[in-house]
């Protein structure tokens, strides 16, 4: 943890001899008074200025410290700033500070084509990079008014899901990391590397794809796939099992995270937090079934959820959500439909490799969509898809050329960031990196 700090007393003398960082400085407690506290932690849930400054009160006549945590890896997940005031090592108030990782990838998409746009978009949310393209492509195809064939869907499903198992995968390798479990880091990587690699076989790599486009995706799955992603869902009932005994029955694992950086439903309804957050209040809100996309509508799988809203739950919730994904891949695997993997429209999607080097028209129409892209329909789209932290959303402005005239994106890690006021308040210093790792979030996501 790299750690910067300045202790003030009542009166609030700062340390002349720090740098102001401007708004994204933080005040003493005893300096900022309702007003700071309301912005910082009160208007979201509907608090007065008073409320506010109660919440976040320090006690009488104490000192507090303020301390600089991160940007470091692995602790913060990546180039997180968290900026703490402190009683002793009681955690008063939390300032998230972002901006480190600021790629524009919004303002870049104005300038990319939508047959370009894939590239861009998969880079955000770099451990779950399909649920990028796919939300992006969802929004671009709902403009145009094209229907895509089942086998397309399915395939996208299936993508969906083998990515959420290898993004859990992560956490739960990361999550042992950050809490001192080392062995769990290398199981859990194990477990996704094995996942990338089948990633790797369908798309040609492990990350991001671009593999997922508008009109369908890139290539058909290829042959074997089946008995490839079979093999590697039937190692992991076991392994699962041998992560609960590793964690699950360990009670310094158990007394690291249960009633550490609770939350409730209606806090966390406040700050717009969704995915696993959400749900570990008991609120069990996930878009695949509460607002079905693709095709979850023909297969069975359960939404999980926790009841305290602790970081215990929003670990549980991701080890169990594997055991769903398992269920949706199985089905996939059951239930494939045969057909085109992509719209058969030459205004949308290119022909056939194989066909350039038959036909000249094959490879005049192949030149113009790359080169001239795929014009879209004047108007604007919102579309959300339940990504592994949450609702990820794509909101699309089109004015009838081949780029996208506006493009904001919704991102769940980026929302998710306002609870950690909440979730570390009152809490201790040494609960902070387990209170962040339960979060999840991915910086790229946060900054794009």
């Amino acid at each position: 943890m790299t750690v910067t700090e300045h202790t003030t007393a009542a009166s609030g003398d700062a340390d002349p001899g720090l740098t102001s960082e401007g708004a994204q400085e933080m005040e003493p407690r005893a300096l900022a008074g309702g007003v700071e506290v309301l912005r910082e932690v009160g208007s979201v849930l509907r608090m007065s200025e008073a409320e506010a400054a109660e919440y976040t009160s320090a006690p009488d006549e104490a000192e507090t410290t303020i301390i600089n945590m991160g940007p470091q890896h692995p602790s913060t997940h990546g180039v997180l700033r968290l900026m703490l005031e402190l009683d002793g090592e009681t955690v008063l108030r939390t300032k998230p500070v972002i901006g480190y990782l600021h790629t524009g990838m919004e303002k870049t998409a104005e300038q990319l084509s939508y047959v370009q746009g894939g590239t861009n978009v998969t880079r955000m949310d770099y451990a779950s990079p399909i649920f990028n393209e796919l939300v992006f492509c969802l929004a671009a195809e709902q403009l145009l008014g094209v229907e895509l064939p089942p086998r397309a869907t399915w395939v996208r499903m299936l993508m969906c899901e083998l990515n959420r198992l290898t993004s859990h995968f992560l956490f739960l390798a990361t999550n042992g990391m950050d809490l001192g479990s080392s062995s769990m880091m290398i199981y859990g990587w194990r477990e996704r590397e094995e996942g990338l690699r089948i990633l790797e076989a369908i798309t040609g790599l492990r990350m991001n794809h671009n593999f997922i486009r508008v009109g369908g995706t890139a290539a058909d799955l290829p042959d074997g796939w089946q008995e490839q992603l079979s093999a590697f869902l039937d190692k992991i009932p076991q392994r699962l099992e041998d992560y609960e005994a590793l964690m699950n029955y360990q009670p310094i694992w158990r007394e690291r995270l249960q009633g550490v950086g609770a939350i409730s439903a209606e806090e966390a309804l406040a700050l717009g937090a969704t995915g696993p957050i959400l749900r570990s209040t008991g609120y069990a809100w996930d878009l695949r079934r509460s607002m079905p996309y693709l095709a979850y509508d023909d297969v069975d799988f359960d939404v999980v959820v926790g009841t305290y809203g602790d970081s215990y739950d929003r670990y549980a919730i991701r080890l169990n959500e594997v055991r769903e994904s398992m269920r949706i891949l199985r089905q996939c695997i059951e239930q494939m439909p045969d057909g085109d993997y992509r719209v058969q429209d030459k205004k949308v999607t290119p022909p056939p490799r194989a066909r350039i080097d038959e036909s000249m028209e094959a490879l005049i129409h192949h030149f113009k969509i790359f080169t001239e892209g795929v014009k879209v329909p004047e108007g604007e789209v919102y579309v959300a898809v339940e990504s592994p932290r949450g609702e990820l959303g794509c909101y699309l402005v089109s004015d009838g050329s081949a780029n996208p005239y506006r493009m904001h994106i919704r991102g769940p890690s980026f929302v998710n960031l306002q609870t950690l006021p909440h979730l570390m308040h009152g809490g201790l210093i040494a609960d902070a990196v387990a209170i962040i790792s339960s979060v999840d979030p991915i910086m790229g996501e946060v900054d794009r």
